[in-house]
């Protein structure tokens, strides 16, 4: 998808990324789960693909194949809905990864992430640093271009889906740790 969108066709971007006012006028809504496949340069898709890769593997080892599938799209389309609500155009799959960052802290709050691959952080401290990262990023304008409240986004959503579907509060678990 990658290399369809970027490099042979803007046609076929226009059509997977997610553009609420194609959603909305056109009825595309294909897109609310399409553009997390779509991603804007190959430094995008890099880290995307790291994080699923490094995140990705234990949990759905943890959570079984089908929970993670369901885990990783349905948080994938929340912050897609919450993008066309805002009117903001979105590609890429960091909603969900940052989903992924939350989950993983969640089952193994203990396991330490080398961010950046130097600095050591317990993963539920982790998840606060991106948390308040992408919050003060969004709010300044810093790294614009960049959906930060995509990446928050998915920190709550991944949040109320263990809420709602297994009774966990991620946050209950940090602080008990």
């Amino acid at each position: 998808v990658f290399m369809l969108t970027t490099q042979l066709s803007r046609r076929a971007y226009v059509y997977l990324a997610l553009i609420p006012e194609l959603v909305r006028e056109q009825g595309w809504v294909w897109q609310l789960v399409t553009y997390m496949f779509v991603h804007a340069n190959f430094s995008h898709i890099l880290f995307n693909m790291v994080g699923l890769y490094v995140f990705g593997i234990p949990l759905e080892r943890e959570m079984g194949s089908s929970e993670f599938l369901v885990y990783y799209l349905s948080t994938g389309v929340g912050v897609g809905i919450i993008s066309l609500l805002l009117g903001a155009n979105v590609v890429g799959a960091s909603g969900a990864i940052y989903a992924l960052l939350l989950a993983f802290a969640t089952y193994f709050p203990h396991s330490r992430i080398f961010v950046f691959g130097i600095l050591p952080l317990q993963s539920p401290v982790a998840v606060l640093v991106f948390a308040v990262m992408s919050v003060l990023f969004q709010a300044t304008g810093f790294q614009g271009g960049v959906a930060q409240f995509a990446h928050f986004a998915g920190i709550v959503l991944g949040s109320l889906y263990f809420l709602l579907r297994f009774g966990v509060n991620p946050i209950r678990i940090f602080l008990d740790r």
